[in-house]
């Protein structure tokens, strides 16, 4: 095979973005675009074009002389492949239709992420720009033989620039561009003698924010970060290299998570958001559990006065009279955002040459951290809506409604002090998310003339891996590559919290009337915010690979690979929401809690109460217990392992040195993970499966022309199996699978008609869908598209489910609803009060995409009544031609959609030119993506539908002599579109809109360097 004339050589073919050329290892003559590329896309180092796989590369270079400044923008040139942010601080890195649809602590990547050919977990990575790489390669399809962690789409590996021996260099650079962005970049190489050298490369941004904040006229979204990294290379023989490299990434600014919420907005409040299109308008905040349970309507239900709800469900929501901008870069928020985040990697890497056989051992340390808060819901509400509810509230705190409900100022009393501790007409206080679960009532608030609702997503892990790499290198036919990883990944935190005036409102007043009702010390529901918590979570995992090559002849080759995966998975989590009594008062922890699962009724032991009737979190809470067994502070402790055979095999014939045609079949893996745990209302299942995918590919690499032409065609097929979707069921994310085929073919091509011009092409295709029966609940239709259903919008929770006829009548389902209605009113369920004053049936808007009617009411009392409980007191289900009841919607059918974050079509070119001026050359490049349609959900239609989007971008720069220093202009999104990149839709019970995440406006600027 031949390889070690090569090992250890850079892909220095791509080093210059310039005429000025570059000596290779071989002493050829190579530039940015064109000649012999040399990557290690199998572990060895191979011309670009004799490796039978799907990959591009490009050096530091290459990225900067196309404006790829960030992981985002390899979208633009690569083919197939995708990047876009998603809603938890997350990203998802999609090739051929495979990305990270699965959200969750447990879920691995579907494209594995490693640096210096060692995998990352959970990085941040592609946080920061590109700094100082020796080159960045992007592998097309299952690697699971050739990369320490497997993965079902394919693999990104960022190689940074290693010291160089014996030669001092530095390089600086500076940028100022709009936004007021200042960026910097420095590196220095240091030789140590003739066998060592240490390199310190860094980077720093900062600007101004993209977004503005009409509300407090400010701007949002900016960046301010800095990274440095330092690398020692050590070679004490000619056989025996030694790399070592620390990196830290640090960012501190206003950074948002998520550009713009969109929304049809449904004005009966029982959706939030309709099923039509995405407009720019507010949800009806009526859709809320917020707005559910401090209703006239649910407040009834409890015996609870109806002047203490902050309104009514059938009334004016607190956005109904709000607006939302139109330009994606424009907010109306209260709250400003704030984003941190910072990742510490180690690493080391030991190579050496035993005759014809190389042994490469490499291990790494990593460590994240991360905080990011924003406005939950991008919008300020009317809180002239609560006016009388808090004056009510204020008159119970003060003793002026204790002739009414005596003793009562004692309950509501410490609620207004910490909630609106100024009066009705001050500021309201709103609980910070933090780890005791008091919030509010704990003192750790932050109060604002606005009722303000923001969510916080944190993260904090480690991880550690080990990889032995042994590679042939043998005079005959047959080679080989044998490997072994193990890692070990330990996350120690990670919650998302949604924190809101009205959350507290709620916890507050409803605690206090159950603890009143209850004879128990005043008393507050805990926690006072939504928290899914991720307390712990431990991976280890371990692979075994390896590859064998037989050369039949000079220009036939087999190769065959082999894998084995094991994965083990533990965690501990609890999801809590208002879930438990904590009295007024109560320190350390709300889990602390005297009223839990080991609260003591022995009035012998325990003088609090007397009696054998012992509060349960389910009795205390209308929204049940946290954690998988009862009690309040109980976590769901659940443990998975999965193992898992791989392998591939590829067949590649040189039809000449220049022209390679390859076939190949492989078998991607990704482990399955665990769902987090739910309220008891709804039922999920605990685990999903592991995906799995058998790729099949076919491709040629050709140079024609003495290299003036170079053209690569790829073609696959993939049956994919149990591939990992996510959607959102009681404001948490759960994860499910389906089976799926995908095909498509993917062009490459550059043409070099002279040394002066150089034009890139790019083209894909994509078709993608579901291959088999797979039946779920459309978020946005719990209905099912069925006319003779009714969507019921919960007073209890805010969650949906729905009735349908099961005999297709229309009329009796509806008058079904409106007769349980009608019992609920009058009081005849055990446990709920009368006076709800629930109405009946209603249709949505015509254009809304809905076909059912919807309904305010109570599912688990429509469970009941649909399976006859009420028969003896004349609600009989037959009467009304038989009733089915949904929990979480009717089901469709997903068998025939298409995949989200699959565009159909994707074009990219790019043309340079070089005009020599003497020693000096002027350089103007012109590049243009476009990316065709794409869905932002599984389910399709319109509403879910990501418009296609083109980008232009362009430079000129002018070079010194001999590429001492370098200035150019640039702007990147020439003509400013907002592109969207990918889309979430939120929870039912938080208004059903969707989140959307988008490309960044248009940036112009001048940068200059210099070279010593």
């Amino acid at each position: 095979m031949k390889f070690k004339g090569l090992m250890g050589s850079s892909i220095l073919a791509m080093a210059v973005a310039t005429p000025a050329y570059a000596q290779d290892s071989g002493g050829s003559t190579t530039d940015a675009f064109g000649g012999e590329i040399v990557v290690t896309a199998q572990r060895q180092s191979e011309r670009l074009q004799d490796v039978p796989i799907a990959v591009s590369a490009f050096s530091s270079e290459a990225l900067e002389a196309q404006q790829i400044k960030t992981p985002s923008d390899l979208q633009l040139t690569l083919p197939n492949v995708t990047f876009t942010k998603t809603n938890f601080t997350g990203a998802s890195f999609t090739i051929r239709g495979i990305g990270d649809l699965c959200v969750g602590t447990t879920c691995d990547s579907a494209t594995a992420i490693h640096l210096n050919g060692d995998p990352l977990f959970s990085t941040r990575l592609f946080e920061t720009e590109f700094f100082d790489l020796e080159r960045v390669e992007v592998l097309r399809g299952p690697q699971g033989t050739l990369f320490g962690r497997n993965a079902t789409s394919g693999v990104v590996n960022v190689i940074t620039a290693k010291p160089k021996l014996g030669a001092f260099e530095a390089a600086v650079e500076g940028e100022y561009g709009n936004y007021d962005s200042l960026k910097g970049k420095a590196m220095v190489n240091i030789p140590l003698g003739d066998t060592a050298a240490f390199r310190i490369a860094g980077i720093y941004l900062n600007r101004d924010g993209y977004t503005k904040n009409t509300f407090l006229n400010t701007r949002i979204d900016d960046r301010d970060l800095y990274s440095v990294r330092g690398s020692f290379r050590w070679e004490p023989t000619p056989d025996t290299t030694i790399d070592l490299m620390g990196s830290y990434f640090h960012e501190r600014d206003q950074r948002t998570r998520i550009q713009k919420q969109l929304c049809q907005r449904d004005p009966t409040g029982i959706l939030g958001c309709l099923n039509s299109r995405l407009d720019n308008s507010p949800f009806n905040g009526n859709a809320t559990f917020t707005a559910a349970l401090t209703s006239k309507e649910f407040l009834a239900t409890q015996g609870i006065p109806a002047i203490f709800a902050l309104g009514s469900l059938y009334g004016e929501d607190i956005y109904a009279n709000t607006t939302v901008p139109s330009d994606s870069r424009t907010v109306n928020t209260a709250y400003t955002p704030s984003y941190f985040t910072s990742e510490l990697i180690l690493q080391g890497q030991i190579e050496h040459n035993f005759g014809p056989v190389s042994l490469q051992v490499s291990g790494q340390y990593q460590k994240v951290k991360l905080e990011a808060q924003q406005d939950y819901n991008s919008n300020v509400g009317d809180r002239s809506l609560y006016a009388s509810a808090l004056g009510y509230l204020q008159l119970g705190a003060d003793g002026s409604l204790d002739g009414l409900i005596p003793g009562i100022s004692t309950y509501l009393a410490p609620v207004a002090a910490a909630l609106i501790p100024n009066g009705p007409d001050g500021p309201l206080c709103t609980s910070l998310s933090d780890d005791t679960g008091l919030g509010s009532f704990g003192g750790n608030s932050i109060c604002s003339n606005e009722s303000l609702q923001f969510d916080r997503s944190n993260q904090y892990n480690s991880s550690w891996s080990t990889e032995a790499i042994l590679t042939s290198d043998f005079d005959g036919p047959f080679n080989f590559l044998v490997g072994g990883i193990y890692a070990n990944y330990h996350l120690t935190e990670n919650s998302y919290y949604v924190n809101a005036f009205s959350i507290d409102y709620l916890a507050g007043l409803l605690g206090a009337f159950k603890s009143y009702g209850a004879g128990l010390p005043p008393s507050f529901l805990g926690t006072p915010f939504y928290r899914n918590n991720t307390d712990d979570l431990k991976i280890k995992s371990y692979g075994l690979f390896g590859e064998a090559y037989f050369e039949a002849s000079d220009r036939l080759k087999l190769t065959l690979g082999i894998r084995y995966n094991n994965d083990r998975k533990t965690v501990a989590a609890r999801t809590s929401l208002a879930s438990f009594l904590v009295p007024f008062g109560q320190t350390g922890s709300a889990f602390d809690s005297p009223f839990g699962a080991g609260y003591d009724a022995d009035p012998a032991t325990n003088p609090v109460i007397a009696g054998d009737d012992t509060p349960t979190c389910a009795e205390v809470s209308p929204l049940g217990a946290v954690g998988s067994v009862p009690g309040c502070e109980a976590f769901q402790v659940r443990s998975v392992k999965f193992g898992k055979w791989t392998g591939r095999a590829v067949v590649d014939f040189k039809l000449t040195e220049d022209n390679l045609l390859y076939a190949s079949y492989s078998r991607g893996y990704k482990s399955g993970g665990i769902n987090p745990p739910l309220s008891p209302v709804f039922t999920v299942p605990e685990s999903f499966a592991p995906e799995q995918v058998d790729a099949f590919e076919i491709g040629s690499k050709n140079t024609f022309a003495n290299g003036k032409l170079q053209l690569n065609l790829t073609g696959f097929y993939y049956k994919y199996k149990d591939l990992q979707l996510s959607k959102i069921v009681a404001r948490t994310a759960v994860n499910d699978n389906v089976d799926a085929d995908i095909y498509g073919f993917e062009v490459e091509g550059m043409v070099r008609p002279d040394p002066d011009w150089v034009i890139n092409l790019g083209f894909s295709y994509l078709h993608t869908k579901v291959s088999s029966d797979k039946f779920t609940s459309n978020p946005r239709d719990f209905g099912g598209g069925r006319s003779d259903a009714v969507i019921i919008k919960d007073i209890t929770n805010g969650a949906n489910c729905a009735v349908a006829s099961a005999s297709g009548s229309t009329a009796g389902v509806n008058t079904f609803v409106n007769t349980v209605n009608t019992v609920i009113n009058a009081g005849l369920v055990p446990g709920l009060k009368a006076g709800a004053g629930l109405q009946g049936t209603t249709a949505f808007p015509a254009d809304g995409g809905i076909a059912s009617t919807g309904a305010y009411g109570i599912c688990g009392v429509l469970e009941a009544a649909a399976a006859g409980a009420f028969k003896a007191g004349g609600l009989d289900p037959a009467a009304f031609g038989g009733i089915e009841y949904y929990s979480a919607g009717i089901p469709v059918n997903l068998k025939g959609n298409k995949l989200p974050q699959a565009p159909n079509y994707k074009f990219s070119a790019g043309v340079q030119y070089t005009a020599h001026l003497g020693d000096m050359t002027l350089v103007p490049r012109f590049d243009l993506a476009y990316t065709g349609d794409s869905y932002g959900s599984i389910f399709n239609g319109n509403v879910n539908r990501i418009k296609g989007y083109a980008q232009v971008n362009a430079q000129l720069q002018l070079n010194g002599a001999d590429d001492k220093w370098f200035v150019k202009g640039f702007i990147q999104n020439l003509f400013n579109s907002s592109s969207v990149t990918g889309e979430y839709i939120t929870d039912q019970s938080s208004g059903n809109y969707t989140n959307i995440f988008t490309l960044e406006p248009r940036r112009y600027g001048i940068a200059a360097g210099m070279k010593f």
